[in-house]
């Protein structure tokens, strides 16, 4: 006979649920700790996104590489999910510049390569934890072509900022023929019905060199990390 619904089933499965619970809430608080803990010793970040699947034959693996090694060069620690792409070229950059090459990596199903250009490494296995590690020690993202991960990582930033829920920070779309459709969009469609403003249109800037990039962070003259949203 099954016994699966009786009310003694139900209490044994439903005992079972403030356990598991409650080891998730540790699992969570110490992933909080450990990034918490090495992050704050690293100087001020800027974390660079862009997609796992570009090549060093792509431009802007070499794109990306030039702006980890400019940004070294000039005080600042680069920050990437640890992956392939753009961000090894990121990485690639900021170790031969001798810097801060930061990788946080996430667990998937399907693990991805951890690239080798890392000098310190954080696994997460939750992607809220590590977007606010991103957010919380990066003065500036840098958006480089890529797609649905790199998308969202520009799209939370930027309603992060709008939503005032973080003071706002330079976010840099790279590559202005890339991500042009996007822009006439958004200024054809949603700004033309009223979704978005203009004004929040100059929450991102666009740059094509790797000079632009430090540019426009420089010139926003942001040194200190992001308040936890």
């Amino acid at each position: 006979m099954d016994t699966t619904g009786s009310p003694s089933n139900q209490v044994a499965v439903n005992n079972q649920l403030p356990s598991a619970d409650t080891d998730r809430i540790y699992r969570i608080i110490s992933e909080f700790a450990e990034g918490f803990e090495v992050l704050s010793r690293m100087p001020p970040g800027v974390a660079i996104f862009g997609s796992s699947r570009a090549t060093p034959h792509d431009r802007y693996y070499g794109v990306a590489e030039d702006i980890g090694r400019l940004l070294v060069q000039n005080g600042f620690a680069i920050l990437t999910g640890a992956g392939p792409g753009i961000m090894e070229a990121a990485n690639k950059g900021a170790r031969a510049a001798g810097g801060p090459s930061i990788g946080l990596n996430i667990q998937l199903p399907v693990e991805q390569p951890i690239n080798p250009y890392i000098t310190t490494l954080l696994n997460f296995r939750y992607f809220f934890v590590r977007k606010v590690m991103f957010v919380r020690y990066a003065v500036a993202f840098v958006i480089i072509p890529g797609g649905f991960g790199t998308l969202d990582e520009l799209f939370e930033s930027v309603t992060l900022i709008q939503t005032q829920k973080i003071r706002s920070f330079p976010v840099v779309l790279v590559g202005r023929e890339y991500w042009q459709g996007l822009l006439d969009w958004l200024h054809g469609t949603a700004v033309e019905r009223g979704r978005i403003t203009s004004e929040e249109m100059a929450i991102f800037t666009v740059a094509d060199t790797p000079e632009e990039v430090l540019t426009a962070i420089q010139r926003a003259k942001v040194t200190d990390r992001q308040p936890i949203p």
